[in-house]
């Protein structure tokens, strides 16, 4: 049974738990700091029960087809098991923000999954597997008391998936950008880096032309009413994963009387600037490594011994000089430090990550590739999330600074300093948005509970923990665990996200999830 701890006093409450979880209840056992009841609040305050009632069935408008073998074979072989179900559609929105006077339109893909009627709409980080997939996966994974309230819908977001393309960076670039050595911190060297960057970013502006600009978490919000509308319902009830929660939080702030029930699976950190945002992911990063490479040590049966940090920088240093050969085309070092980077991003590839570092000592690049390469594979995903993030941010590294920057995060996160340090880099030749993101702090809205994951390489949990305080009515749900996003993955936070979307029961504020 899933045990729930506050995060002060863990141990003590360990112990008071063990005395309180008694009975035939199959919900997990809750601990509250003081007597915090979730949803009433403490006792002699008036804190309303400020979660938004359901409302009724969906009338969608929508022309849905089911697609259930298409999407089984998308996601093998790790697919959902038993009879679930899926139907696909398109959502046609405006290209431009309500109001414009240029009008155009572009399509986005939609994917259903579950029986109820209810819609529960899924945005993930622009960086990820695409919307309809991951709703695809997280479906499989919900209790089937969600299943049987909530329609799991997963949108493609802007130029991602099977929605209209933005393929803009020509594959020489792409190639030169994503190969790219991540521990290269010299003027000479990342001047080839910013002429791939300036070369990419001036082909975007003009394959894109005025449709360039249309591809930001504001966009994207916009989209989130215009599938509300859609399905014909009077709150959007959603879950956010990572930076798809930055979208939520945009359309919270647009739409507050519109704003169902919402969970953000981590979240970014909206008190940093974009830099410091970067920064804060390096560290986290390299914890996140350190302990893998600790849970490795003690599994017993680790491929990588008592010292995978060190093995893999050995590696990371010997594909400087000569990449790894691969079925395909030989895997740079700086592709290595990306393909780790993704396979710490779910706990239950750790150990696969493992053999295919110890399989790359040997020679085979081939296992360490699937991680990075299938994330790329087909249409240009690069332009897509650089289009979105260089829209998002307002900082431009000067190309002065561009050195001096990748040095001192290569030297203090030696294993993803350069990764994340490249990521300032692609937006230095990309137009300034003419307005910062808001912030969602300044609108009175229900309780959205926020889960900051321990040890997440893209989203930190202090960052999580931001967002939350910076809500007017946010609460913090800390999974002590690894990996990026909780949902599924930890059974503690999928009951408490379940018994809040279904129930209307909100997790205690800041509590705790063991890992």
């Amino acid at each position: 049974m899933p045990r729930v701890i506050g995060r002060v006093g863990a141990i003590l409450l360990l112990l008071v738990l063990t005395a309180c979880s008694a009975g035939p209840s199959d919900r997990p056992a809750v601990a509250y700091r003081g007597e915090e009841q979730p949803g009433t609040g403490s006792p002699g305050t008036s804190e309303p029960r400020t979660v938004p009632p359901l409302g009724p069935s969906s009338r969608s408008a929508l022309d849905w087809s089911d697609c259930t073998e298409a999407t089984r074979r998308e996601l093998a072989p790790g697919g959902p098991a038993g009879d679930l179900r899926f139907s696909c559609t398109h959502l046609l929105t405006s290209l431009d923000p309500p109001g414009a006077v240029r009008g155009g339109t572009t399509r986005l893909a939609l994917l259903a999954a579950g029986s109820g009627d209810v819609p529960l709409v899924v945005v993930n980080d622009v960086r990820g597997e695409p919307g309809t997939v991951f709703a695809a996966r997280l479906a499989s994974e919900l209790p089937e008391e969600v299943l049987r309230e909530f329609r799991i819908i997963g949108m493609d977001r802007r130029g991602t998936g099977d929605s209209d393309p933005a393929n803009c960076v020509p594959e020489r670039e792409r190639e030169d950008i994503l190969r790219f050595d991540t521990r290269a911190s010299d003027d000479s060297t990342l001047d080839d880096l910013l002429e791939s960057v300036r070369s990419a970013s001036q082909k975007c502006l003009l394959e894109l032309e005025r449709r360039a600009q249309a591809y930001d978490t504001r966009h994207t919000a916009d989209d989130l009413e215009e599938l509300r509308l859609q399905l014909g319902v009077p709150r959007l009830h959603a879950i956010g994963r990572g930076e798809g929660s930055r979208a939520l939080s945009v359309y919270a702030h647009d739409h507050p009387d519109a704003t169902g029930r919402m969970v953000f699976d981590g979240a970014p950190d909206p008190t940093l600037r974009t830099q410091a945002q970067l920064k804060r992911r390096v560290e986290s990063a390299e914890r996140t490594f350190d302990v893998f490479a600790e849970n490795c040590g003690n599994s017993g049966g680790c491929p990588l011994g008592d010292s995978p940090r060190e093995r893999l920088d050995a590696l990371i240093e010997r594909t400087r000089e000569r990449s790894l050969p691969t079925d395909g085309a030989p895997l740079t070092s700086g592709e290595l430090t990306r393909a780790v980077l993704h396979g710490l991003g779910d706990r239950q590839d750790w150990s696969r990550l493992a053999e295919a570092i110890a399989a790359a000592e040997n020679g085979d690049g081939n296992p360490l590739a699937e991680f990075v390469r299938n994330s790329e594979a087909g249409a240009d995903r690069l332009g897509q999330r650089m289009v979105t993030r260089c829209n998002d941010t307002m900082l431009r590294l000067p190309p002065e600074r561009a050195a001096n920057t990748a040095e001192e995060w290569v030297n203090s996160g030696p294993l993803f300093g350069g990764v994340f340090a490249q990521r300032l880099i692609r937006c230095s030749a990309w137009p300034r948005p003419q307005q910062a993101l808001p912030s969602p702090g300044n609108v009175q809205l229900p309780r959205i509970p926020v889960i900051a994951t321990e040890n997440d390489p893209l989203t930190p949990a202090t960052g999580s923990e931001n967002a939350a305080a910076a809500l007017s009515n946010g609460s913090t749900v800390n999974w002590l665990g690894s990996g990026h996003g909780a949902l599924g993955r930890s059974e503690c936070v999928t009951a408490l996200v379940s018994d809040f979307l279904v129930s209307g029961e909100p997790p205690p504020r800041d509590a705790a999830c063991p890992a």
